[in-house]
């Protein structure tokens, strides 16, 4: 047998009868929640290896961050200064073992003093570094000087020019000389 639903008026008087629970409050942000313990964790374990990556040219020179790259920091107990781990190409890790004290160096230099105490070596394929983007700014290129005659021509083309720009398209004309010069067999 099929109950008969309460009318209105009966379900107003069951639902003020009944406690209701609040609304639960909204969760408060991940980040306000978490930045204490991201700053405890940064003071306890510092930067990784993942600092050293961008800046490894820079801290151990050219030649040997084409053969090595930085794998793993491990933070040393009770303050004590931590082991990096180098991802070395074979036939160069006897050439990093014995720069090993140079390299702890310049390390604790960018990372900060005791911050790494030991250099483990792990022999590997290293992946070749991006090479940098090379800056033409300032750069000038030498240009051949030119011949009598056609120096001559190229002041003699150049006299109606206005004085504060003869200097300049000189130069021109001598590059574009020259590049021509050098163009033909």
């Amino acid at each position: 047998m099929a109950r008969d639903l309460p009318t209105e008026s009966e379900a107003r008087e069951i639902l003020s009868r009944r406690r209701t629970r609040p609304m639960p409050r909204p969760a408060p942000p991940a980040g306000r929640s978490l930045a204490p313990f991201i700053k405890e964790l940064d003071a306890k374990f510092g930067r990784g290896a993942g600092a050293l990556e961008p800046r490894w040219r820079e801290i151990v020179g050219d030649q040997l961050a084409r053969v090595t790259r930085p794998q793993k920091l491990t933070k040393g107990r009770a303050g004590a200064g931590g082991t990096l781990e180098l991802r070395v190409a074979g036939p160069a890790a006897l050439l990093v073992q014995h720069q090993s004290a140079d390299i702890l160096a310049r390390v604790n230099l960018f990372l900060g003093e005791g911050s790494v105490d030991k250099l483990r070596i792990a022999q590997g394929p290293v992946k070749p570094l991006p090479t940098p983007a090379v800056s033409t700014k300032g750069a000038r290129r030498k240009i051949d000087p030119l011949d009598a005659g056609a120096e001559a021509e190229l002041k003699q083309s150049l006299e109606a020019a206005p004085p504060g720009l003869k200097g300049a398209l000189e130069a021109l004309g001598r590059a574009v000389l020259s590049d021509s010069r050098k163009a033909r067999p």
